[in-house]
């Protein structure tokens, strides 16, 4: 049975039934981008004073987002897929749910960016990602290593309190405090509002030297509830020139038929729609009334052999773990993972290629 969080909303974790493995730490690594630049890697801390953070009364609303930029090859340190309190927290939720060792997951392995590195320079068109329901920014690390490689900087949010664990400066790590039942809506708001409040603060961002933003040319995507916060978002944000949703569903309820704007509304931007298994428009009710209201631009593509955690870095970071095949199939499918990945990357390359370059 394919396992995908409907809606973005449903929090599926990652469920195997794989025995317990020795407490051998997995060698965990990418793979690399293929484009002409290096990358280079900040991460910045965001506080919105105009926002009251909605999941812990009385506070002021707070970001940390991951900016990726061109850069000259071979300068400073690679940095680790996650900060070291983040991943301590987000290894021992996913190794809960492998059925394995927290042991076995060190999320700190060095990524293909590097902390610092000069930017390569010149005017940059920007590409936001928003991950899943529930997850960190870093699943997307792969694809947006890929992008930026291609010349775009790419901005990847945390959204706090919602993500399992998010490391702020000094080494805070604000975890997930989402109350039961917490409503879908105000989760999809919240996430559109945190996505507005980056857009706003692009022009005043702190970049490395020589390296500015073409803010005439903005693209979005995400996975599962980031693709749906994609759609969302550009509804009431003219300022995100082109869309992707990978493998989103864009309901609230499906049996209900409650549907987001972006749904009901359509767009007249560009917008593309990625699916794995059995998932895609001919089986997803909110995506059938995307199209028939979508005026701009639309791709699909699906991937067959695929599933729900293909469109992120689970598709190459599980099977370096050793499991059983069978037991990851549900959540990353049997497509061949370096495949995968390619394939997702020339769709999503060449869809923001056309569209913001």
């Amino acid at each position: 049975m394919r396992k995908a969080l409907v809606a973005g909303l449903t929090g599926v974790l990652l469920t195997t039934t794989a025995a317990a493995a020795a407490a051998t730490p997995a060698r965990l690594g990418l793979p690399a981008p293929t484009g002409p630049y290096a990358v280079g890697t900040t991460d910045l801390h965001l506080v919105d004073h105009a926002r009251q953070d909605p999941w812990v009364a009385g506070t002021t609303r707070e970001l940390m987002v991951t900016v990726r930029y061109p850069a000259r090859p071979g300068s400073g340190p690679k940095a680790p897929y996650l900060t070291p309190g983040a991943a301590k927290v987000v290894s021992e939720e996913d190794a809960a749910q492998l059925g394995i060792s927290a042991d076995r997951l060190d999320y700190t392995f060095p990524t293909h960016a590097r902390t610092g590195a000069p930017a390569a320079g010149g005017r940059r068109p920007v590409v936001l990602y928003s991950p899943s329901a529930k997850y960190p920014r870093s699943v997307g690390t792969a694809q947006l290593e890929q992008l930026t490689s291609e010349g775009y900087v790419t901005v990847a949010i945390d959204h706090t309190h919602e993500s399992a664990a998010v490391e702020f400066p000094g080494g805070r790590v604000e975890r997930r405090v989402l109350p039961p039942g917490t409503d879908g809506k105000l989760l999809i708001a919240t996430r559109v509002a945190d996505t507005r409040f980056v857009l706003d603060e692009l022009k005043s961002l702190k970049l490395p030297a020589g390296l500015s933003l073409d803010l005439t040319r903005i693209g979005m995507f995400g996975h599962s509830a980031g693709g749906f916060t994609t759609g969302e978002t550009m509804v009431s944000d003219p300022r995100i020139e082109a869309g992707a949703d990978l493998d989103g569903s864009m309901a609230y309820s499906q049996s209900a038929r409650d549907f987001g704007r972006v749904a009901n509304e359509g767009l007249d931007r560009p917008f593309l729609l990625l699916s794995a298994g059995d998932h895609s428009a001919a089986s997803d009710g909110s995506w059938q009334e995307f199209l028939s209201h979508q005026r701009g631009p639309v791709r699909e593509y699906r991937l067959p052999d695929g599933e729900h955690f293909s469109y992120t870095d689970y598709q190459a970071l599980l099977p370096q773990l050793g499991l059983d095949p069978a037991a990851i199939a549900p959540f990353i499918g049997t497509v061949d993972a370096g495949q995968s990945v390619c394939t997702q990357r020339t769709q999503l390359g060449a869809f923001f290629a056309q569209y913001l370059r």
